[in-house]
């Protein structure tokens, strides 16, 4: 596509990577930085924002501002006060809202879907039709668990590949916030993506509604 591209990790935990039209690179959950993975981002283009989507995923976020200082940071709700109690980096320029920032505004839509513990903010790349969640699904493949016990656990938890949904322990946190999540989900099937990104797990190359009406049967 030219302009958007993953990195996984062994563990399944994934980093987009999108490049904006001013050629700034934008980067949603950041995972490891080693030199090799530098060298790779490097080639793209400079690095111009680094965007912790939930509370969970912000733990390298200080790595990648140390090697591009010139980055603008980004939290959704509750990502700075947990990362502050972790003694990580939390001096982030912006917290996240339904509004995008001028940079990037018209080119990635957003929504923060509001939770009990986790409030996630969830990105829609119009160029490509790409809707990138983080943890709202998970899609984990079961021939790549290499521990023998997880395998059932997977499909207990709701999160086997290929009817990945929200793990079913965080589902339990929406309960309070069902219409809020209602709502965002709508709205996310409203965008109409082909494409959708997963922070864990295979991701679905195509028919990414109909995978979102199957996710959130449960709420919608």
């Amino acid at each position: 596509m030219g302009y958007l591209w993953l990195f996984s990790l062994p563990f399944t935990t994934r980093m987009t990577v999108i490049r904006l039209p001013d050629g700034g690179l934008w980067l949603h959950s950041p995972t490891p930085l080693d030199e090799g993975l530098r060298k790779e981002i490097n080639a793209l283009g400079p690095v111009s924002h680094i965007v912790a989507p939930n509370r969970i995923h912000y733990w390298w976020v200080g790595d990648w501002k140390q090697a591009y200082p010139e980055a603008h940071t980004y939290a959704a709700p509750k990502v700075v006060q947990e990362a502050a109690k972790a003694g990580r980096f939390s001096g982030f320029d912006k917290e996240l809202t339904d509004t995008p920032p001028a940079a990037w505004a018209g080119i990635i839509d957003q929504q923060v879907v509001p939770g009990s513990y986790l409030s996630e903010a969830v990105f829609f790349h119009r160029p490509s039709r790409t809707l990138v969640l983080t943890d709202l699904i998970e899609n984990f493949e079961p021939d790549k668990v290499t521990c023998g016990w997880l395998k059932p656990m997977l499909k207990i938890g709701g999160v086997a590949d290929p009817n990945g949904t929200m793990p079913r322990d965080l589902r339990l946190t929406f309960l309070a916030q069902r219409k809020e999540l209602r709502t965002a989900v709508q709205k996310m099937i409203d965008w109409n993506p082909e494409r959708l990104l997963l922070a864990h797990g295979r991701w679905y190359a195509e028919g990414a509604v109909g995978e979102l009406r199957r996710a959130f049967h449960w709420v919608l």
